[in-house]
């Protein structure tokens, strides 16, 4: 393969640890002290890793398979072709923070592709101890790149030879050489241990104990013979806790001295000190002063501290955010959720639009005129909130003086808080938009706490992108049905009317139920229908039939005819859709009504003296079935005072009730109401729970009273 493009893992000759000497040279050269090295699979963009030295294959167990447009390290320099330099563990958890969270310790870390001038095998990665320099001195960045690149080129000779290359054990140590100290020198150092008032034992590098002398089995409460060979966490049950095996893991990746205490049943505590090299740790254990207050911290305060968020709690949060609809849900799940999760007491969501800051939502700010000014400012401007919609990178002010010290300007508008988290939202590769997250006291913002905060932001970006694109569907389906709709119902001579539509609650907010007025050569038409579905398509088809009738009506059609033209109309368009339909022709001076249906449901008319019935009408097949279709017409009475109510099916369709019941009870109410003005009337039709529950129809309903 050539032009630089990734190439398929390489086969090299049985028996030699390539992979392994060249690592271990390499780390050995700069004073590393752990490393992988990743091969590209052969049929697919992914970075399998081939060998690791110096850590437990455990430790980086979510990156055992990395694809190339992963945001991490090794892949970032695979895909690039360049070195990538983690300097420490706050720059981690600014450019990556998803390793940062699964590895929150103080460690530097390089990763180097493993390339030619034509082909990408694969790359490698090292790490230092948060000892080293924040910068990658160039001897150190010029032996990783010789090195990577004699690697790349013997991998790039057993390709051309087409030798296989055999798998490769993990190296537990990563030195290349070592020496062993004599039997006699052995057993001293073994007699010495045993004579030492404290606990002692040996970890080897996945937490083996390989040693322990009589004062640790003793503190710990289980024999020598069970410990040897276990893991310390697995052979004592009351240290069966990630976070003392976090210490663990903390001290073997720093390689800084870590320190923890523990309460040994019933009450007594332990202190566990813990001195890292490069092929495990010695374990010092002694007993700990009493408490006052027993925690989990313990008795000096020198434990651990209790993770920001849990993994419950990041499913219970990454659960609640995927039931967000729209912007505003969002806003209020963050405020209900993520900020009381990191100890926040107020949240601000912003994003760009038309170059310009908007506030999005906020929640907890006493005096809401000092976000809401912020709404509108060009992002020009610098402010910290422009700042982070410009930059996408996470920004934490620890207190009101450092904030105010990079931007003055806020000096002029303080919001009570003390300290500050900007995070950048980031979907589909691109920013959505800055959470921020407001503390009432000053607030540290230690280098796990950002990770976390970072990574939270994802989860919040990705709810947010799909509340946008809901915002905006929903406004476009709520402009696209009023345009669709009869803004106002026309003054008809003989005829008051009112009208009302809700749409169905799922989907779009959008439907196909329709209703209309129309007057013409001395008469009025009514039209009421309902399109099938509940998107663009069958409001746009609502929209073509609704103009059709129009036409029909004012050409003087009568309503037979205008059925069936509209029915032919519909076929010709070659819509799959079908649709319901109920039209009459209003005539007040005469006190009658002619009326056709298309599978349309029933009109209800109330007399004047009260009295309701369903009119049973005659008519044809639902519109856009059979060309051929003949829609015949009913005359019915309408004597001054009495209501015609005219509705689709989502009126008295729901689960669970009988259509029969449900239009007895629209009867009932039209009995009872029938007297009010119109509008009072459609109200009392449509019914509180049509109005605030959940519909999985949309409702159109058509009042009309007969005034003489």
């Amino acid at each position: 393969m050539s032009d630089g493009q990734p190439s398929g893992r390489p086969r090299g000759p049985a028996g030699r640890p390539l992979l392994s000497l060249a690592l271990i040279e390499m780390m050995e050269g700069v004073h590393a002290h752990s490393g992988g090295v990743y091969l590209l699979a052969e049929d697919e963009p992914v970075l399998e890793m081939a060998v690791i030295a110096g850590l437990p294959r455990s430790f980086a167990a979510p990156w055992e398979r990395v694809g190339l447009s992963t945001r991490v390290p090794v892949a970032d320099a695979a895909r690039e072709g360049r070195l990538v330099w983690v300097g420490d563990e706050e720059e981690m958890a600014s450019r990556y923070p998803r390793v940062a969270v699964v590895l929150p310790y103080p460690f530097a870390l390089a990763a180097l592709p493993l390339a030619t001038d034509t082909t990408v095998y694969g790359a490698v990665f090292v790490t230092w101890p948060g000892s080293h320099p924040p910068e990658l001195p160039d001897r150190e960045r010029d032996q990783l790149a010789a090195a990577c690149r004699r690697l790349a080129l013997r991998l790039e000779r057993l390709a051309e030879d087409r030798l296989p290359l055999p798998r490769e054990p993990d190296l537990p140590g990563a030195r290349l050489v070592g020496g062993v100290a004599g039997t006699l020198g052995s057993v001293a150092a073994v007699r010495m241990a045993a004579r030492l008032p404290f606990g002692l034992c040996s970890l080897d590098l996945h937490g083996r104990i390989g040693f322990a002398n009589p004062a640790a089995a003793e503190l710990i409460g289980v024999p020598v013979s069970r410990l040897l060979g276990t893991q310390l966490w697995a052979a004592v049950p009351w240290l069966n806790d990630p976070v003392y095996e976090d210490r663990y893991r903390a001290a073997l990746i720093s390689q800084q001295i870590t320190s923890f205490v523990a309460l040994r049943p019933p009450g007594d505590w332990l202190s566990f000190r813990l001195y890292p090299d490069r092929d495990g740790l010695s374990v010092r254990i002694g007993t700990a002063r009493a408490l006052a207050e027993p925690g989990r911290g313990g008795p000096d305060g020198g434990g651990t501290p209790p993770r920001l968020v849990t993994i419950s709690q990041v499913l219970g949060l990454a659960g609640a955010l995927t039931e967000a609809a729209s912007v505003q849900d969002v806003v209020q799940l963050v405020a209900d959720e993520v900020a009381p999760a990191v100890g926040a007491q107020a949240v601000v969501l912003l994003t760009a639009r038309a170059g310009r800051m908007q506030v999005l939502g906020h929640r907890g700010y006493p005096d809401t005129e000092i976000v809401e000014r912020f709404d509108g400012t060009p992002l020009s401007e610098p402010t910290p909130g422009v700042q982070s919609l410009n930059s996408a990178v996470p920004a934490f002010y620890t207190s009101r003086e450092q904030l105010e010290r990079l931007y003055p300007a806020r000096l002029a508008t303080p919001d009570g808080f003390a300290a500050w988290a900007y995070l950048p939202l980031i979907a589909s590769g691109r920013p959505v938009g800055t959470c921020v997250l407001a503390y009432a006291e000053r607030h540290p913002f230690p280098t796990e706490e950002r990770a976390v905060l970072t990574s939270l932001s994802g989860l919040i970006a990705l709810a947010l992108e799909r509340a946008l694109l809901y915002d905006a569907k929903n406004q476009l389906a709520h402009g696209l049905q009023a345009a669709l709709l009869p803004s106002s119902l026309p003054p008809l001579p003989g005829v008051d009317a009112a009208a009302r539509y809700l749409p169905g609650t799922r989907g779009m907010d959008i439907g196909g139920d329709f209703y209309d007025l129309v007057a013409a050569r001395g008469t009025a038409a009514a039209v009421i229908g309902d399109v099938q579905g509940h998107n663009v398509t069958a409001a746009g088809l609502m929209g073509q039939i609704r103009t059709a009738v129009r036409a029909y009506t004012t050409v003087g059609q009568p309503p037979h005819e205008v059925m069936r033209s509209t029915n032919r109309l519909l076929i010709e368009l070659g819509s799959d859709l079908f649709a319901s339909c109920l039209y009459l022709r209003l005539d007040p001076a005469r006190g009658r009504a002619v009326m056709a249906r298309a599978g349309h449901p029933p009109p209800l008319l109330r007399r004047p003296d009260g009295q309701v019935r369903v009119l049973d009408l005659a008519g044809g097949p639902l519109l856009g079935i059979d060309a051929a279709a003949a829609y015949p017409t009913t005359e019915v009475e309408l004597v001054p005072g009495s209501v015609l109510v005219l509705y689709t099916d989502g009126l008295i369709e729901s689960p669970g009730v009988d259509i029969e019941d449900a239009l007895t009870g629209l009867g009932d109410r039209l009995r009872r109401a029938g007297h009010l003005p119109l509008d009072e009337l459609a109200e009392a039709l449509m019914g509180r729970g049509t109005a605030e529950g959940e519909r999985p129809d949309d409702v159109a309903l058509l009042v009309l009273r007969a005034t003489g």
